[in-house]
């Protein structure tokens, strides 16, 4: 069920991780239509920045921001009060938020206690940060009489899962199940009019890919206002659960390709992440090929690729990630 009348004049949306990128995006995608914006972010300085963008859309709502830290929940917490202090209630609530940081699944040469205190700084954000503001407002909107969306966004890591970056694979996997499991809870709520939604962006030029320091916009990545054009068509007008993104280097069937490819490793009992296993690589490749159509001996864009962590910082960045 679509949920466009959601999207009006003063309707609030509150939004985490709205400091720069998807978020920024999104905050001034929702000014357009005149909401009301409570913005929350972990750095000041970006926050500040984008208080000012948002309240420049002609025709905006009132705008408040607040700085919080979404893996203490304490934090998300006094967020949501003071939003309820402010508003009454919420009619969108985006959770979004995510760091990268080196972690694989076991090292031969990292200090044990180092490697789970990565391990910890990217799951306390990426997981228990979605956790933490679902499970705060959640509640709330559950009970509202209006209708309201929950957008938690998520990662094609999360999904696909590519070997090189661990943690974060294992952070947006979780968040990818639990807002499954969120969207079912609430349509069994009596009378709930509040539904969740995954937004999978593509690849986007955002801080996590350079655009913080300047760096310009490779030509396969979508920028973060197109990728949240997309979602809020998905979402508000078609209602999709999962909105997978597209973007410049990667179409809809190529996605679908890969999701299943990686599904049919447990259908077909297949070494985990046969994709990427030497063994599966052509069949993989032909695979491809068919779902999008091509001659049998064409290959996927993936091959002949730099390796993955061949950077300096000696894992995947996001902008070699999110294109698996």
């Amino acid at each position: 069920m679509a949920n466009s009348e959601i999207l009006h004049p003063k309707a609030v949306a509150v939004i985490t991780g709205a400091g720069s990128g998807i978020g920024l995006a999104a905050a001034l995608k929702y000014a357009k239509y005149g909401m009301s914006l409570y913005l929350a972010d972990i750095d000041e300085s970006s926050l500040q920045s984008a208080i000012g963008k948002v309240k420049a859309v002609d025709g905006v709502g009132e705008v408040f921001a607040t700085k919080t830290d979404v893996s203490k929940v304490e934090d998300v917490v006094e967020l949501r009060d003071k939003v309820l202090e402010e508003f009454g209630e919420i009619h969108i609530l985006m959770a979004n938020a995510g760091i990268s940081k080196p972690t694989p699944a076991f090292s031969l040469s990292t200090p044990l206690s180092e490697l789970q205190s990565s391990w910890h700084q990217v799951l306390d954000t990426n997981f228990f940060g979605v956790l933490n503001v679902c499970q705060a407002f959640a509640p709330i909107m559950a009970r509202q009489e209006n209708a309201s969306a929950v957008i938690v966004t998520g990662s094609k890591q999360g999904i696909t899962c590519p070997p090189g970056n661990a943690g974060y694979n294992v952070s947006k996997a979780g968040v990818k199940t639990f807002t499954e499991q969120l969207a079912h809870e609430l349509r069994n709520v009596p009378d709930s009019r509040c539904s969740a939604h995954l937004f999978v962006p593509g690849w986007v030029h955002t801080g996590l890919t350079g655009a913080k320091t300047g760096a310009p916009k490779p030509s396969g990545a979508w920028t973060p206002e197109q990728t949240v054009d997309y979602m809020v068509d998905k979402v508000f007008e078609e209602g999709d659960f999962y909105v997978i993104c597209p973007d410049n280097e990667t179409n809809n069937v190529l996605d679908k390709a890969r999701i299943q490819w990686n599904l049919d490793d447990i259908l077909q009992n297949r070494p985990a992440l046969s994709r990427w296993h030497p063994n599966y690589q052509a069949r993989f490749d032909d695979f491809i090929a068919a779902k999008q159509g091509l001659s049998a001996g064409a290959r996927s864009r993936s091959r002949g690729r730099r390796a993955l962590g061949s950077q300096d910082s000696g894992f995947p960045t996001e902008a070699d990630i999110s294109r698996f």
